[in-house]
């Protein structure tokens, strides 16, 4: 089983219409304290990542964060947390939450969510990383997504070895289970793959 020391979510600046998406992260919180894990996050204080960061404080978590300046002034910036990093533009904070994590999730989020997790995908798909990453699929979510990219594989604009590197869980335990039990390929053939 692998140890995953640092644990990215990428998550909603919005907490959505339905309850159960913050209990979920408040879940995953409590999977990823109960393993010793850090949370890396956009460092954030508001919706879900709120949500998962007030829960993880509270308990005595260990949180990274990572944010742009500019976006300082427009959201709130969690305050108690044991690392923050400013950083100057939007791809810095990819490149720096890449670097800082041993594996990724997605929970239910927006476009900047989407846009983070599919960098990741992406740079895996090209060889730069092998890192578990899920999808944690609460109230059935991300169930059209999933269905795009089953089209995309289909219509062969993308391969099926990438799509099934995807962990899908709708529990956040499974979900974690899933990254710990990873078992990466011991190669990319990322230059034979449709990006």
């Amino acid at each position: 089983m692998k140890k995953i020391k640092t644990l990215c979510v990428f998550c909603g600046a919005s907490k959505g219409i339905s309850p159960i998406y913050a209990e979920a992260a408040r879940q995953l919180a409590d999977v990823i304290l109960a393993a010793d894990m850090t949370l890396v996050y956009g460092g954030g204080n508001v919706g879900l990542m709120g949500e998962l960061a007030h829960h993880m404080t509270t308990s005595g978590g260990k949180i990274i964060g990572v944010m742009p300046d500019f976006l300082i002034k427009n959201e709130i910036a969690h305050t108690e947390l044991s690392e923050f990093h400013i950083v100057d533009s939007m791809s810095a904070r990819k490149t720096l939450i890449t670097e800082l994590s041993d594996a990724f999730v997605l929970l239910p989020g927006g476009i900047g969510s989407l846009d983070e997790f599919f960098e990741i995908i992406t740079l895996s798909q090209v060889g730069l990383h092998n890192k578990p990453r899920g999808i944690l699929n609460t109230a059935h979510y991300y169930d059209d997504l999933l269905k795009f990219l089953d089209h995309s594989v289909k219509e062969q604009f993308w391969n099926s070895e990438n799509r099934d590197r995807i962990i899908i869980e709708e529990n956040p335990q499974e979900l974690v289970n899933g990254l710990l039990n990873y078992n990466a390929p011991l190669f990319d053939r990322w230059n034979t793959v449709t990006v």
